[in-house]
């Protein structure tokens, strides 16, 4: 929920939850006291002989001297029936009044007998009430209104008509105290239910967050907040996790790349201690006067040269790997003719090939004139680095690498394969990952950095193409990759 909603319905629970419960109250405890508080007998079932007693007594006593003053004006003598009386004072009694009738000086009926023994004797005389009965007394002690109404029976005898109400101040005064405390109650009541809410809807998902954000502090990273909360919360709750997710990502991010830099500078670490060691030894045996003959001399310097060329190899490959980190490779693309390109690359790459005892076979099925845009030198490092990586891994007397350039209607496909040891079909989704190695195709102790084909793929990638490899164990890997021709569009020559 929304602070301005709950500050709302803060508002209008101040307001109105009291009200409501102060008339419950009201109602509730009036109606207990009307039940509980009649005195002699006499009961009260109407609130309005407690609210506005003199209105009430007023309405009670004129409802009444209506009906017996019609009686007297039609058949007077119904007054003296017992069963009438009855049914007038039926029409009161409920109401804190009851019916008095005197003839003479006794009680001819009433419909309370303990409570009109109490008043008889205060009655007015005969003849004192107004001659229409409008006249009332009020006494006091007795806490008793009454009004009088003088006729005569029909012997000749002097009749008096009284109504007599009762005030039960008692009542009043249990009323103000009862209600008194049923408004501290609920004010307590409403303010405990305010509080509770307000803390479980703010103070406990403030305090929740502000331990998240310690843990954060602490480094923690796991710490979860449950999202389902609506409102300002539940924003502050997304804001938190998306924050904390970020945080992890890169804290993640940094510990792998931390990961791969180890990584990296133990593999070259290790790639560059070999040629090192064996410039050092072939120097020394130089120094030394092993290498006393010409041959041993010549095939010594080479054996240092070859060294020398592998150590800058490695150095290279480490600077483009810092290039592709920083997105920073530079590329100069240009109209590259696809026969004459790969046919210039297997002859330089076949005399290195050959000198290791290794066939190459090389097969050209796309026209003559076919024609990419591509960096040629970065094109170049693609195939080096592919077959470096088959030359590195080939395990038969034999090595033998097939280069195929295949016509792909709109784009060339070019397929470097070996006959070498194979990749494990679990491992063949990640070789393209830095640093990735297996045991049953890139073996640590084969040396190499572990980016090559990293590098391999960044390249072809922006060149606007896809790489992948097929491979099965023991029989030899395949590195498949797509160029898209160049059709004369002069805007693919420049959308580098």
């Amino acid at each position: 929920m929304k602070f301005k909603t709950r500050l709302l319905v803060t508002s209008l629970t101040i307001v109105l939850l009291p009200l409501i419960l102060t008339s419950a109250a009201f109602i509730g405890i009036g109606s207990y006291l009307l039940n509980t508080g009649e005195e002699d007998g006499i009961a009260n079932r109407d609130y309005r002989m407690v609210t506005d007693p003199i209105e009430a007594f007023v309405e009670v006593s004129n409802e009444v001297f209506a009906e017996v003053k019609h009686q007297l004006m039609t058949d007077a003598s119904r007054l003296e029936e017992q069963e009438y009386l009855q049914s007038l004072n039926q029409m009161i009694e409920n109401r804190s009044s009851y019916l008095i009738v005197r003839k003479e000086s006794s009680i001819y009926y009433t419909g309370n007998m303990v409570a009109a023994e109490k008043i008889f004797t205060y009655l007015p005389v005969y003849g004192h009430a107004h001659k229409d009965g409008d006249t009332g007394y009020y006494y006091n002690e007795m806490k008793k209104l009454v009004k009088q109404l003088d006729f005569l029976f029909s012997d000749g005898d002097r009749g008096s008509f009284f109504v007599v109400t009762s005030f039960n101040s008692i009542i009043s005064e249990k009323m103000l105290v009862a209600m008194f405390i049923a408004i501290v109650l609920i004010l307590i009541f409403t303010s405990i239910m305010l509080t509770s809410w307000i803390q479980k809807g703010v103070f406990f998902p403030v305090n929740e967050l502000n331990i998240a954000m310690k843990k954060i502090a602490d480094g923690n990273l796991e710490y979860l907040l449950d999202t389902n909360n609506k409102g300002e919360i539940g924003e502050l709750y997304k804001n938190y996790e998306e924050m904390r997710l970020r945080l992890k990502e890169t804290t993640d991010e940094k510990f792998q790349q931390e990961k791969q830099n180890r990584e990296l500078v133990s593999n070259i670490s290790h790639d560059l201690k070999t040629p090192i060691t064996a410039i050092k030894g072939y120097v020394e045996g130089i120094m030394d006067g092993v290498a006393d003959t010409p041959e041993k001399m010549d095939k010594y310097i080479k054996t240092i040269y070859n060294k020398a060329n592998d150590m800058d190899r490695l150095i290279n490959e480490l600077t483009i790997y810092s290039k592709i980190d920083s997105n920073r490779i530079p590329y100069h693309f240009h109209r590259i003719n696809v026969a004459d390109y790969f046919g210039d690359c297997v002859e330089e790459v076949g005399l290195d090939l050959e000198s290791k005892n290794i066939e190459l076979n090389y097969s050209n099925l796309v026209s003559p004139d076919t024609m990419i845009i591509a960096d040629p030198e970065q094109l170049k490092r693609v195939i080096n680095n592919i077959i470096g990586n088959s030359i590195k891994y080939l395990d038969k007397e034999k090595g033998i690498i097939d280069i195929r350039i295949l016509d792909e209607v709109d784009a060339i496909r070019v397929e470097i394969e070996d006959n070498g040891k194979g990749i494990a079909a679990r491992d063949l989704p990640y070789i393209f990952e830095r640093f990735f190695r297996t045991d049953a195709s890139r073996n640590s102790s084969k040396g190499g950095s572990g980016i090559g084909l990293s590098i391999v793929k960044k390249i072809v990638e922006d060149h606007g193409g896809y790489i992948w490899a097929t491979s099965k164990e023991d029989e030899g890997t395949c590195l498949h990759f797509v160029f898209r021709k160049y059709r004369g569009n002069t805007e693919d020559e420049i959308r580098r």
